[in-house]
């Protein structure tokens, strides 16, 4: 009689070991479904990322006698913020542009609206233009070695980058403007440009 009380216990006792086992088992399945699950998301987010991606370039287009902004990325580019500067002092907007330069050209140039805006993959927006090519050639050889550019943009995930060019107008530089940010800077009032 002693016998059968022993031979249950063992068997209880393996029974609890198997049943931890299989917890064990459920756990690291668990965890590493877990895992896949975190991983598939940041392949996703990456993706996303991917097709939202903006990227700004500037400069000009002695056809259309104009300088433009354009939009190489796959996403469209939220403009927060843009400065231009005339040696090193930013400017509020293009008469001052042209009047720092002297070369004020009332009623020879349209304009159009960069900050704030948004473009589109694709889209180029011509921040001025000018009427006539004399007057093109004026301000490209005033601008030439005067005149930069900074224009803070930002994905529809608000990831933000800074497009900074010391030389917007002529040949670009190999060196890299666009920069990955944290976030746009606030710019008090009076130095933002406003066209």
């Amino acid at each position: 009689m002693d016998e059968a009380p022993s031979a249950a216990s063992d068997r209880s006792g393996r029974k609890r070991g198997w049943d931890a086992m299989a917890a064990v088992i459920a756990s690291l399945i668990g965890f590493l479904a877990l895992g896949v699950s975190g991983y598939t998301a940041y392949i996703q987010r990456q993706q996303v990322r991917a097709q939202v991606w903006p990227w700004l370039v500037a400069g000009n287009n002695d056809h259309a006698f104009a300088m433009e902004v354009y939009n190489k990325g796959v996403g469209p580019a939220i403009v927060r913020s843009a400065q231009v500067f005339i040696d090193d002092k930013p400017q509020p907007d293009w008469d001052h542009v042209l009047g720092a330069l002297g070369v004020a050209e009332p009623h020879k140039f349209s304009q159009a609206t960069l900050n704030p805006n948004v473009l589109t993959p694709g889209e180029t927006q011509q921040m001025i233009r000018f009427h006539e090519n004399e007057a093109w050639q004026r301000f490209r050889a005033a601008a030439h070695d005067r005149m930069a550019m900074d224009i803070c943009f930002c994905s529809t995930l608000n990831e933000c980058w800074m497009y900074s060019d010391r030389h917007p107008v002529g040949y670009k530089l190999a060196t890299q403007l666009v920069k990955p940010i944290d976030k746009c800077p606030r710019l008090p009032e009076s130095q933002v440009f406003n066209n």
